[in-house]
């Protein structure tokens, strides 16, 4: 990977000061991960700055993944004392959902204020996540207005701001903040694939074979379905190449690799090749 890769623009930073600043008013953390790749998806240094706040783990795009790998890893973050669901964000059941155990997680504090004669205040939960893991349009979905900006483009929202939901509920927005570096070449990979880092940061070939390789070896069905191809034992560059032809993807006369490299990777990003978690097993967070 390029050393010239600028991964932490200056809003990121200015963000992640004002995080740590607010964390001394929110009572909860609602961390959203990508279902498809919840280790990468992770900001470890985010994490850091908010682990001792009461979490609930979201896995968001939960329709783009693998419904068998996405039980295990709710399973895994449950195992290892957060609340976790996973949730479908345009979906209102699923709204419903993560606002009833974001809730829960301010029940000690209702029970405290009432003890000490108090009216319950608003539950005040931060929403944290990297770029493009859907923090807006939940944002939306539970104010139910457009309270938020949404852009599908990684980076969009770059300030913060409180959102009352109803008398027991308030939301602070922040940007989407990554790490300030990877060195797991895998985990920006990932990143790229989902979209969750800019598709200028690496080049499609190097993307279109991590993915490649990856469909070979745990969705070789969906793929070969989806592109109607007769094996998938060859070369990644004949199967760019085949994928080319079959959808007319040509220039002069001849496969256009790089339109077929374009043509997957988004199509992949979008789910047209199937319901695919890039990570498979829960790894030790």
């Amino acid at each position: 990977m390029s050393k010239d890769v600028h991964w932490f623009p200056g809003h990121m930073k200015k963000a992640s000061i004002q995080i740590e600043e607010k964390l001394k008013i929110v009572d909860c953390v609602i961390e959203l991960l990508d279902a498809r790749i919840p280790f990468s998806s992770r900001n470890n240094q985010l994490y850091e700055l908010t682990k001792n706040k009461k979490r609930l783990v979201v896995l968001t795009k939960a329709d783009l993944a693998d419904d068998k790998i996405t039980a295990k890893w709710v399973k895994y973050f449950k195992e290892v004392g957060f609340a976790a669901i996973f949730a479908n964000i345009n979906n209102h059941k699923d709204i419903q959902k993560i606002i009833i155990n974001a809730e829960k997680l301010g029940e000690d504090k209702h029970k405290k204020e009432i003890s000490r004669g108090m009216k319950p205040q608003p539950i005040r939960s931060m929403i944290i996540g990297i770029p493009n893991v859907g923090k807006s349009t939940l944002i939306n979905k539970i104010a139910g207005r457009k309270a938020a900006s949404v852009e599908n483009k990684p980076g969009h929202t770059k300030s913060q701001q409180w959102i009352k939901v109803s008398n027991k509920f308030e939301l602070l927005d922040t940007p989407g903040i990554l790490q300030s570096n990877y060195d797991d070449s895998l985990k920006a990979t990932n990143l790229a694939l989902v979209g969750s880092i800019n598709e200028n940061i690496l080049p499609n070939d190097v993307l279109c074979d991590q993915l490649l390789n990856y469909l070979k070896e745990n969705y070789s069905d969906s793929f070969l379905n989806r592109y109607s191809l007769s094996s998938i034992d060859v070369a990644n560059n004949v199967l760019l190449e085949e994928i080319a032809i079959k959808r007319g993807l040509l220039v002069k006369g001849g496969p256009d690799i790089n339109k077929a490299q374009i043509l997957l990777l988004n199509e992949f990003k979008n789910g047209k090749i199937g319901k695919i978690s890039l990570e498979r097993e829960p790894k030790c967070l």
